[in-house]
């Protein structure tokens, strides 16, 4: 059914459609996670490693603080995982200059090469994507991701990325 003050066509708000959405999204989620998921298990380690190593190494110098509010998970939650990539030599703990009870995190080298080898073929996925739909694509599935995420975690977004050419010999 077409609004027709606006011009506007709502078929993609039917339910079928919406249902498709969803199931879009687990076999993306699935596909996205599916190379990683087989590096990190030669480490024996998970899902929740990985996002500790992304953001961690998004963010140098991320406090404690900072990462549980980013993942959303509890302070148990993360001091397992944590305390398992500060074991095996992936991640750093220093004091907070200020707060020297705050514990700020940064990678490691060993760290930093894993956090590359497990996002390479992820950034390289969301490449080949961004290519094959364009611009103008790429600018509606933005929207739609940021409708879908929480409005407290929305400003992590700018609307508009700063202007960088790709690295040569990279897509």
């Amino acid at each position: 059914m077409a609004d027709i003050k606006s011009g506007v066509n709502l078929l993609f708000l039917r339910e079928e459609e919406l249902r498709q959405g969803i199931e879009m999204l687990f076999f993306a989620y699935r596909d996205f996670t599916a190379e990683p998921d087989v590096i990190l298990a030669d480490y024996g380690f998970g899902r929740a490693h990985h996002r500790v190593i992304y953001f961690v190494g998004r963010s140098p110098g991320i406090t404690v603080s900072d990462l549980l509010a980013t993942l959303g998970i509890t302070k148990q939650s993360l001091s397992r995982v944590l305390s398992q990539l500060v074991a095996e030599g992936f991640i750093i703990q220093t004091p907070g200059l200020r707060d020297r009870r705050q514990r700020l995190l940064e990678l490691t080298g060993k760290g930093v090469a894993l956090e590359r080898q497990l996002t390479e073929e992820q950034r390289q996925r969301i490449a080949r994507a961004y290519r094959e739909a364009g611009a103008e694509a790429v600018q509606g599935f933005r929207k739609v991701m940021l409708g879908l995420i929480d409005e407290k975690d929305r400003a992590r977004f700018p609307q508009r990325l700063p202007a960088r050419g790709l690295p040569r010999g990279r897509s």
